[in-house]
């Protein structure tokens, strides 16, 4: 989908884009922030976005797997606080959270979660996903099987442990 106008890209790949973002992020507010922080970057240069990609959807999902690999390899360290907190952090927990398929998703690698999302929640064909994150479809197949045979086994796991 080639879309010369941003706004009009962003009203029809929204929905999709922050389905992809809550699969890759585990929940819709870190996949709304994800999605605002990579279409503000796309946005400010969206001509040259259009001219040189040919796909800027395909653009945008790569950004967005990017952001999210270093966003996780940034704060997958252990931080250590002095104190501990008075308050306790409540959240809101969503239905689905606790469902065994979910649970293994979120405990994959980004890389492979990303591979997972666009094939089977996006349609994506492996030459599609190679395109979306910039890697060999080689790397999409034996990401996809890797994630695949964890997934089996967790769910494996969790069906014999009822």
């Amino acid at each position: 989908m080639i879309v010369d106008d941003f706004a009009e890209f962003v009203g029809v790949s929204m929905p999709g884009l922050l389905r992809y973002g809550h699969a890759l992020t585990g929940n819709p507010h870190d996949a709304a922030d994800l999605v605002q922080g990579v279409l503000e970057k796309i946005g400010s240069r969206w001509a040259s976005v259009v001219h040189k990609t040919g796909d800027p959807l395909a653009y945008t999902r790569r950004a967005m797997a990017n952001a999210h690999i270093s966003r996780w390899r940034r704060t997958r360290r252990e931080n250590l606080v002095a104190d501990i907190p008075d308050t306790v952090v409540t959240r809101e927990r969503y239905s689905f959270e606790d469902e065994p398929l979910w649970l293994a998703l979120r405990d994959l690698p980004p890389r492979q979660r990303a591979v997972i999302v666009l094939r089977y929640y996006e349609g994506l064909s492996e030459t599609e996903i190679a395109h979306t994150l910039g890697v060999s479809a080689g790397t999409v197949k034996s990401q996809a099987s890797k994630a695949m045979a964890t997934l089996r086994t967790k769910l494996a796991a969790t069906v014999e442990g009822r």
